[in-house]
């Protein structure tokens, strides 16, 4: 359990910031947009840090510095993502779910109760 944490979790923060890759169909997109705002909005923040602290081998939370990833305070400030669309909780579950870059898809290896918490977390910084 500690390793698919520790991996996925890595990968989260990095996701987050990263192209996504897919394209999906419009009603996808709507019915995507609601359910990651309601995944934030049911996460645990304090669950989602315990979470990043595994990724704090690659990402900053209290500095925009780059480590191996970049850094991620702030995050939900920022007007873009690296892939140019706006920081909202569907693009950034959007990118955690499909991954990029080089980025694994996270989608099927946290569960959505694990995504609440880390968006959550996200919105923290």
């Amino acid at each position: 359990m500690f390793k698919r944490i520790l991996s996925a979790s890595a990968g989260v923060i990095l996701a987050a910031t990263l192209l996504a890759g897919a394209d999906q169909g419009e009603g996808k997109k709507k019915a995507g947009k609601a359910g990651a705002a309601a995944a934030a909005a049911a996460g645990d923040a304090a669950k989602g840090k315990e979470l990043f602290e595994q990724c704090g081998v690659c990402h900053n939370a209290d500095s925009e510095e780059k480590k191996m990833g970049p850094g991620l305070k702030g995050l939900y400030k920022r007007a873009t993502l690296t892939n140019k669309k706006p920081v909202n909780d569907a693009n950034v579950m959007e990118v955690l779910n499909n991954g990029g870059n080089g980025m694994p898809a996270y989608d099927s290896i946290l569960s959505k109760e694990e995504k609440a918490h880390v968006l959550a977390y996200l919105h923290t910084l």
